[in-house]
C-alpha cells in the first residue's frame, strides 16, 4: 500500500463519528456572514442595511484575481454591516442578516435529483465555479477557480482528489463519499473537463474501507478515474505528501503542484463544484464534524455559513463539563477557539473538544538532540533548528533554512520527548520571513 516516503507519524485516528450520517443544523434567528473567508483580498459588501436577500444571493463581491464571492446562506433582511469577533479574537467585517424563512434565488436546483451530464466548455465551468465562490475546503480556502488555470508554462495531466482526511477525529469527508459519492464522481468529471485532463486519482486512507470500496465501484464506470488506497500516515493530506503517495512525483521547494503536472482538490471541494456547476448553487453551507473523547453524540453536520457553531455543538450533546480546549478543525493542525459562539464559515471543518486532562502542555525540558523531530518532518526540514532560530529571531538564517516550506502539521511537536514548543517558534519565524519576502518583492 502506497504512502509518502519522507517523515510522517501515526497518531490514533479516533474516528468516533465515522458511522454517523449527516444531520442538518436548523436555521438560527440570525446569521453573521464574515466577508473574509478565503486566502486573498477580502470581498466588498454589495448589500446595505434594510436590503431583503434570498439564500444564494451575492452579498460580497470578490476583489482582485485571488478572491472569492460570498453569498447569503439564508433569506431575510440585512440588519447591519458591522464587524464580528472571530474564533481567535480578531475583528472581521461581516454582514448581519435576520432569518425570515428559507427562500432561494431562482435557478438554484434543490430537487436532489442527480445531474450527471455537463455540456459546458472548460471556460464556462471555471466561470461558474468563480461566480459561486468555491474555495478549497481542505483548510486553506484558496479560490478554486485560480487553481484551475495553471501558469501557461506548466502542463497538467492529472487531477488528484484529496479524500485522505488524516486528521484525528474528523469524518465529514468520509461521510460525503458514502452519502454523495455519485455527485462527487460527477464533480470529478467536471474538473477533468475544466483542466483538460483525462486522469483523476482519488486518494483515500486505509481506515475508510467502506468509502474505498464504494468509490471503486463508482469509478469503474468512469474512464480515467481510479482510487488509490493509502497506508495510514499523517500528514498524508498535505498536497505535496499526497502527490508523492499517489504519483511518486516530488514538488520542489517553493514550487506548486502544477509544476509536476498535478492539481489537487479536496473531496468536499469537488462536491461543492458539482453543486455550483450542475445545480447553480453557491457555497453557502459546509460539512463539519463535532467530536472528542467526552462528546456525548459525536457526529457530522451540514451547517449554513453564518450559523453559530454552538448550534451544531448543541446537537452533539453540548459542551462536556471536562472540556479543556475547543479546537477548530483537527487536533493536529487546528487552532484553539476562544468560544463556540462564532459563525460557521467556508474555513469550518469541525470542532474537536479535548478534555482538560489532554489539553495541558507538559513541562518543557532541554533538547536532547535525539533527532525525532527531523525524522518526523514530512518536508525534510530540521524543526529543532528552525525553532531555535525563531526563538533567537534570526530571520535571515530562518529563510535560508527554508522555514517557509513548513506545512505546520505539528509532527515535530508530537514526537518531541522533551515537550518543546517547536511549532510555536517555527510558525512565528515563518510568518516573519514571509512578511520580509513580500516586502522585498514590492521594492
Amino acid at each position: 500500500m502506497k504512502t509518502f516516503k519522507i517523515g510522517g507519524i501515526h497518531p490514533a485516528d479516533n474516528k468516533l463519528s465515522a458511522a454517523v450520517p449527516f444531520e442538518t443544523v436548523p436555521l438560527p434567528a440570525q446569521v453573521i456572514i464574515p466577508l473574509e473567508q478565503h486566502i486573498g483580498a477580502p470581498t466588498v459588501a454589495v448589500v446595505a442595511k434594510g436590503d431583503k436577500v434570498k439564500a444564494g444571493q451575492l452579498i460580497g463581491e470578490a476583489q482582485g484575481p485571488v478572491s472569492a464571492n460570498i453569498h447569503s446562506s439564508v433569506s431575510g433582511t440585512v440588519t447591519k454591516l458591522d464587524t464580528v469577533i472571530d474564533a481567535w479574537g480578531y475583528k472581521r467585517p461581516a454582514v448581519y442578516i435576520s432569518v425570515e424563512g428559507d427562500e432561494w434565488m431562482e435557478g438554484i436546483d434543490r430537487s436532489g435529483i442527480l445531474k450527471e451530464q455537463c455540456d459546458l466548455t472548460p471556460e464556462e465551468i471555471i466561470a461558474k465555479i468563480k461566480n459561486a465562490g468555491i474555495v478549497g475546503l481542505g483548510g486553506a480556502c484558496f479560490p478554486t477557480h485560480v487553481k484551475l488555470v495553471p501558469p501557461p508554462s506548466m502542463t497538467v495531466d492529472t487531477l488528484i482528489v484529496n479524500a485522505v482526511e488524516c486528521e484525528p477525529y474528523l469524518t465529514h469527508n468520509h461521510r460525503l463519499m458514502l452519502e454523495k459519492g455519485r455527485e462527487i464522481m460527477t464533480g470529478i468529471e467536471i474538473l477533468k473537463k475544466a483542466l483538460k485532463v483525462d486522469k483523476a486519482v482519488i486518494g483515500i486512507e486505509a481506515n475508510k474501507p467502506d468509502a474505498i470500496k464504494y468509490m471503486e465501484e463508482l469509478a469503474a464506470s468512469h474512464d480515467g478515474v481510479s482510487v488509490q488506497a493509502l497506508k495510514m500516515k499523517y500528514p498524508q493530506g498535505g498536497e505535496k505528501q499526497l502527490i508523492a503517495a499517489c504519483t511518486g512525483r516530488e514538488v520542489k521547494s517553493g514550487a506548486i503542484p502544477a509544476s509536476v503536472g498535478v492539481v489537487v482538490q479536496n473531496v468536499a471541494t469537488v462536491f461543492a463544484v458539482y453543486e455550483a456547476v450542475q445545480l447553480n448553487k453557491p457555497l453557502v453551507e459546509v460539512a463539519i464534524t463535532i467530536s472528542g473523547p467526552s462528546v456525548k453524540h459525536p457526529g457530522n453536520y451540514i451547517i449554513r455559513i453564518g450559523t453559530p457553531l454552538g448550534d451544531a455543538l448543541a446537537m452533539a450533546g453540548g459542551l462536556p463539563e471536562d472540556t479543556g480546549k475547543i479546537i477548530g478543525g483537527g487536533p493536529m493542525m487546528g487552532r484553539a477557539f476562544m468560544t463556540t459562539d462564532v459563525p460557521a464559515t467556508k474555513r469550518s471543518a469541525g470542532l474537536v473538544l479535548m478534555p482538560e486532562s489532554l489539553s495541558k502542555r507538559r513541562p518543557v525540558m532541554n533538547c536532547i538532540r535525539c533527532g525525532k523531530c527531523v525524522e518526523a518532518c514530512p518536508m525534510g526540514l530540521e524543526p529543532y533548528l528552525l525553532a531555535q532560530l525563531g526563538a533567537k529571531q534570526d530571520w535571515e538564517r530562518s529563510e535560508k533554512e527554508k522555514v517557509t516550506d513548513c506545512i505546520e502539521c505539528g509532527s515535530c511537536m508530537y514526537t518531541c520527548p522533551s515537550n518543546r514548543p517547536l511549532l510555536d517558534y517555527i510558525r512565528m519565524g515563518k510568518a516573519e520571513v514571509m512578511g520580509i519576502i513580500k516586502a522585498r518583492a514590492k521594492k
